[in-house]
């Protein structure tokens, strides 16, 4: 009987072993998803804020020069 509970023992700590190994791998690739993700995200944010920060100082510097081109009324 005790060579039985002894193989029954090794069977649950090699489930324990694969099972725990396959956690880990899916732990990875959880982990590379969400870096991923985080990383396109911070990239269109960037994008965004460019384009707005480019937009807005060409407005600035057409509503500049229209103010500089228009007469004086004294």
């Amino acid at each position: 009987m005790p060579a039985k509970k002894m193989l029954n023992s090794r069977v649950k700590i090699a489930f324990l072993l694969v099972l725990s190994s396959c956690l880990l791998l899916a732990c990875a690739q959880v982990k590379e998803t969400g870096r991923t993700i985080g990383h396109t995200t911070r990239d269109a944010a960037t994008a965004i804020g460019h384009g707005t920060r480019d937009a807005a100082k060409a407005v600035g510097e057409g509503v500049k020069k229209v103010v500089k081109s228009t007469p004086e009324n004294d």
